[in-house]
């Protein structure tokens, strides 16, 4: 696969294992940087327009100059042109804060802009999920971020995975409901949809803004016990869409519930529709 790569005002397509970014770069040393992850359809990227304007979210709250949204859409286009034209893919904007020292300062250089592609297969009809026993900071200042410090969702994942789940839950420190490490929770409890607020430190997800948009659901502060009350649970995230859970930690769950069906349903007619809502 093709990627494209900006270290400056420039920028070049380069093949996904050729060298292009400096080992001092600070995303590669501290992981100072952020990021986004749109699904492709048919060579076309699902809310481009969204993505964009979280990215320049991320950036103003991680304090980096602004990424020009032109600019990555030319970036992004480079990419789709290069590559051979994919049924289903993953592609990646990273932006990070660009050469630096060894250490948490950082340097004069301008960012760096990577944007990458790769296959994708589709997710299992049904999912499984773990409640992990760490915490999400609901004070941290990243919160609201999509940043590239994903060491704790790594961990996280791992220990979903040694336990039969292909998702990893979070609480916040207040014993709340939060997210996946790379998905929004959604739960049906009495007939009601409803999905943790920011507050619990959760990101907002663009599928989850969706499904709030094209649903009855409402945002509510949650305890982390809900899992184990609800009659359906939902993970949303750019690749997994509305994604039924069948199971979480030893509680079986019907999967689509009624709720999850007419949700999933309404999404792809109204994704299908309009690629960029």
């Amino acid at each position: 696969m093709k990627a494209w790569v900006a270290t400056g005002e420039g920028g070049r397509l380069v093949g996904d294992a050729d060298p292009a970014i400096s080992v001092l770069d600070h995303g590669f040393t501290v992981a100072d940087g952020i990021f986004e992850t749109l699904k492709v359809v048919d060579g076309v990227p699902f809310a481009l327009t969204r993505h964009l304007r979280r990215l320049c979210r991320s950036a103003e709250m991680m304090v980096l100059p602004p990424p020009d949204p032109d600019r990555v859409r030319f970036a992004i286009h480079q990419v789709l042109a290069a590559n051979e034209p994919l049924e289903r893919g993953r592609l990646r904007i990273t932006y990070t804060a660009g050469i630096a020292p060894l250490g948490s300062d950082r340097g004069q250089a301008p960012p760096s802009l990577v944007v990458a592609l790769a296959a994708t297969t589709a997710w299992p009809s049904t999912t499984t999920a773990i409640t992990v026993p760490w915490s999400r900071n609901e004070r941290s200042p990243l919160v609201g971020v999509k940043s590239t410090s994903y060491a704790e969702n790594v961990m996280a994942l791992r220990f979903a995975h040694d336990r039969g789940g292909s998702e990893a839950v979070f609480a916040d420190t207040r014993g709340r409901l939060s997210e996946g490490t790379g998905s929004n929770v959604f739960v049906v409890v009495d007939g009601e949809l409803l999905t943790p607020s920011t507050s619990s430190g959760c990101l907002a997800g663009i599928t989850r803004e969706l499904v709030l948009e094209w649903s009855s659901a409402v945002e509510r502060d949650l305890p982390i016990e809900v899992l184990a009350m609800a009659q359906e649970v939902f993970l949303t995230s750019s690749t997994r869409d509305v994604h039924p859970v069948a199971r979480i930690d030893d509680c079986a769950l019907v999967a689509p519930g009624p709720v999850t069906a007419e949700v999933a349903a309404a999404f792809r007619t109204r994704a299908k529709g309009d690629l960029d809502p």
